[in-house]
């Protein structure tokens, strides 16, 4: 089955219009959704639209309606909504070029994939890509479909280009209410060069089909499972999780950053060199004196507790 175009239209530069087709280039995931079932019956639980002290109501008389205040609405009949929604249009004029590092991440939203109409689009569209490419610039653009105005944005991605939907300044929160509170330190070089060795030792290209959600892969194994049974013994399965650190929140972590480190080296080392590595540290574990009470006493008072913080 032929891919089916999100939008159809032209590109406009200037005087000079580019007919193109976009399409998604995403696809929902592996996602499960439950429906609620009537144990006894084993039938699914169904709804019904009602009013409170009034109790089911006719498809007819219900409306939209906005929240204005607490228990108070406007009412918008069908068709004022529609008097309003922006009428989709098949151009999309590049209003605007911008340097790639200047939209910050988190305005991104969706992507799509942007191609010639036909081979007659195929000229003008290869000088667009081109020239975004040779200037390092991002277009952008207002698209409308299907009543709003969306933001996009177009970059070249190989033979084509990539849109971006864009989010609008009102739909991102500001990052200063929450990270004004992180202290404006500079880390030690010690600290800094291990995190950087351990930033080093775990690079490598990124695989996407290497990630792998578990919890899905898990829910699937169950569904499988509860379904060759075929009644309603309950199936339970212990998921193992990574270990974290748990407990205390006060770590040393110049030791937690040298074992990090040395745990690396040690899995990529032959096997006799990790296991003298291991007796190494014990011998000279056994020659240091025991802490007395008192001064591990003290050494717990002189670390400040962890601050909590509140967020806008």
């Amino acid at each position: 089955m032929a891919a089916r175009a999100y939008w159809q239209g032209q590109i406009r530069l200037a005087l000079v219009s580019i007919p193109v087709e976009i399409y998604p280039a995403t696809k929902s995931g592996a996602s499960i959704s439950f429906r609620q079932i009537h144990e006894p019956s084993g039938k699914p639980i169904n709804y019904e639209k009602v009013v409170q002290g009034i109790g089911p109501v006719d498809h007819g008389d219900i409306v939209k309606g906005y929240e204005v205040s607490k228990g108070n609405f406007v009412l918008l009949e069908d068709d004022e909504i529609e008097a309003v929604k922006i009428e989709s249009r098949k151009t999309l004029e590049l209003v605007q070029f911008v340097d790639q590092h200047e939209i910050d991440v988190f305005y991104f939203e969706k992507p799509y994939y942007v191609v010639p109409a036909d081979d007659l689009a195929d000229e003008a569209f290869i000088v667009l890509r081109e020239a975004l490419r040779k200037t390092r610039k991002i277009a952008l653009g207002q698209l409308s479909v299907r009543g709003r105005e969306q933001l996009i944005s177009l970059r070249p991605c190989g033979k084509g280009i990539v849109l971006e939907t864009l989010r609008y300044a009102d739909e991102v929160k500001r990052a200063q209410s929450y990270f004004n509170e992180i202290p404006n330190e500079t880390p030690s070089e010690d600290l800094l060069d291990l995190a950087t060795t351990l930033i080093e030792k775990k690079s490598a290209p990124f695989e996407p089909s290497e990630f792998h959600d578990r919890y899905i892969d898990a829910l699937k194994g169950l569904i499988d499972k509860k379904s060759k049974a075929k009644g309603k013994k309950k199936i339970l399965e212990d998921v193992e999780e990574p270990e974290t650190g748990r407990g205390s929140n006060v770590i040393d972590l110049m030791a937690a950053l040298r074992k990090s480190v040395g745990s690396g080296a040690a899995k990529k080392g032959p096997a006799k060199k990790a296991a003298a590595a291991a007796k190494e540290p014990a011998k000279k574990a056994t020659a240091k004196k025991p802490v007395s009470k008192k001064a591990a006493t003290k050494k717990a008072e002189a670390t400040p507790a962890p601050r909590s913080r509140k967020r806008a």
